[in-house]
């Protein structure tokens, strides 16, 4: 088992937390349904400070691992030494012990951006964060379609957590036999790729082969995430953005938007004999 390696998954849990509420129509009789945990968690990097974000309460350790490298503050897993949770009533801490190499970046990133607040050469750096140099993958294979049939029905069975709650979003991965291998959820669409990433880090497995699967929309930003964990292949339920079509182009990620009611379609790589648009 790899040094990173969590021993078990550990989902949020189940079931989920049960509030009252009563019908519009009908105030005076009371229901009561399960509603998805969040919860802040603040992360430190070897007792600096970086960012306080909104989460779902599982799979912490995965997402804390993803999130460092799929945001680029540490180049690799081997980066990370060690992370250490503590939970208060309302809130968790994670503080990450990270090499002296990535430790030095991450405050040179900070020092940057804080030197230029108020100037009239902000937006540039602040640009230079949107749309950050990444080095392309290596094109990879397109996934067998029968992989990408009935997957729709399949996330909804490996969604323990919107089985119970709703309101969360998944990022899964699908191995080169086709079968769901992990399944991550959260609140936040970001948050479940990062814990994604985190637990394929963690657990060694390859993502040569296979490929992501997100349930939400394919923004820029889960493309970044997609490229830095070296995934292949991102499959999305919800259509891409026009920018993250071109991105993976440009970068060589497969990308897939799996519709509800219509046939898979595949916006990277450009099809043969389809004009750009």
């Amino acid at each position: 088992m790899p040094r990173h390696a969590s021993a078990t998954h550990v989902p949020a849990k189940l079931p989920a937390p049960s509030y009252s509420y009563a019908a519009l129509e009908n105030p005076e009789q009371a229901e009561t349904t399960a509603l998805a945990e969040e919860c802040a968690l603040a992360i430190s990097y070897n007792g600096l400070s970086h960012s306080v974000m909104m989460v779902t309460p599982s799979d912490l350790e995965d997402f804390v691992y993803g999130f460092s490298l799929s945001s680029g503050l540490t180049a690799s897993i081997d980066d990370i030494y060690d992370v250490t949770l503590t939970a208060t009533e309302h809130a968790y801490a994670a503080e990450v012990e990270v090499s002296s190499r990535a430790f030095w970046a991450l405050k040179e990133q900070r020092r940057t951006l804080a030197g230029n607040t108020g100037c009239g050469l902000c937006g540039v750096e602040a640009l230079e964060q949107a749309l950050p140099q990444i080095t392309p993958l290596r094109p990879s294979n397109l996934p067998p379609a029968a992989h990408l049939s009935g997957l729709r029905e399949r996330i909804e069975d490996a969604q323990t957590l919107a089985q119970y709650s709703g309101a969360v979003h998944a990022a899964l991965f699908v191995d080169e036999q086709g079968d769901i291998r992990l399944c991550r959820e959260d609140i936040g669409r970001h948050n479940a790729l990062d814990k994604l990433i985190g637990a394929l880090q963690r657990t060694g497995t390859t993502t040569d082969s296979g490929f992501a699967v997100v349930t939400s929309r394919c923004s820029l930003e889960l493309i970044h995430k997609a490229l830095r964990a070296n995934i292949g292949t991102l499959v999305s339920l919800s259509a891409p953005t026009s920018l993250s079509v071109q991105w993976a182009r440009q970068h060589n990620l497969n990308l897939i938007h799996l519709p509800k009611h219509s046939a898979p379609r595949v916006y990277s790589p450009v099809a043969q004999g389809v004009m750009r648009p």
